[in-house]
């Protein structure tokens, strides 16, 4: 029997552009897509999160323009905590699979790998380590 699980990922974007959201979101939904093996008919939803500095653009367009016409979406902004990453889009899936917890690999690309270097594969932590 399939379980809900979440697939979470973070990328950081050069600048508040249409372009660079939708080309950043685009990056990391595909990367989260590709290394989970998942088909958009498993994906039950997908959360969408920007910093308050990345307003030129909603980051689950990008989902649209892949395809995803029928998969429920949101966006919502990150909580602004003093001395956070800037210019950050985080996406949260949520996929039916009977892949366990342990196995997902969530995405922490570039920059945003700072935020979690346990599971995004190294990386210096000299900004908080945000969750």
């Amino acid at each position: 029997m399939s379980k809900v699980r979440g697939i979470r990922g973070a990328i950081r974007v050069g600048e508040n552009s249409r372009e660079s959201i939708l080309t950043a979101s685009s990056e990391l939904l595909q990367q989260m897509l590709l290394v989970n093996d998942v088909s958009p008919d498993e994906i039950a939803s997908i959360f969408f999160t920007a910093t308050d500095d990345l307003n030129a653009e909603y980051p689950a367009y990008a989902a649209r323009e892949m395809g995803m016409t029928f998969v429920p979406l949101l966006c919502a902004r990150e909580i602004n905590v003093p001395g956070s990453m800037s210019r950050l889009i985080r996406i949260l899936i949520h996929v039916n699979t009977d892949i366990p917890s342990k196995q997902i690999r969530h995405q922490y690309l570039g920059e945003a790998g700072r935020l979690r270097p346990d599971i995004a594969g190294g990386g210096d932590n000299d900004h908080r380590n945000e969750d």
